[in-house]
């Protein structure tokens, strides 16, 4: 009977202020969450502090790469951009050379 211990690949996550964003540092061999949580404040967390450390095993990491992008498309947001607003540069220049009353247009058109 083998006695034969399995080590796991962990990535490690660190957090070293209370707003900040929890970074990758490094992966570790571990043979148990536990250990990789101890080997990441080891290598990383007892020099320097930290507020919190993540470990996560590499196989439980699922992505995306550029292949699975590639039959994608991107949603047109012009809206969050200058170029949609183009129009806006006439409609203003509408507005000032014909300036509106309570009765209405001056020169008896509508506006746009």
């Amino acid at each position: 009977m083998s006695d034969a211990i399995s080590f796991d690949v962990y990535e490690v996550f660190v957090q070293l202020e209370p707003m900040s964003a929890h970074q990758h540092q490094f992966n570790v061999l571990a043979s148990s969450p536990e250990m990789a949580l101890e080997l990441g404040y080891e290598n990383f967390c007892r020099r320097t502090g930290a507020v919190s450390l993540w470990v996560v095993k590499r196989d439980a990491i699922h992505k995306w790469t550029q292949d699975n992008f590639s039959g994608k498309e991107r949603l047109a947001k012009t809206y969050r951009t200058t170029e949609d607003y183009k129009y806006l540069k006439d409609k203003w220049r509408h507005y000032r050379e014909n300036p509106m009353t309570q009765e209405g247009p001056r020169n008896g058109r509508t506006a746009d």
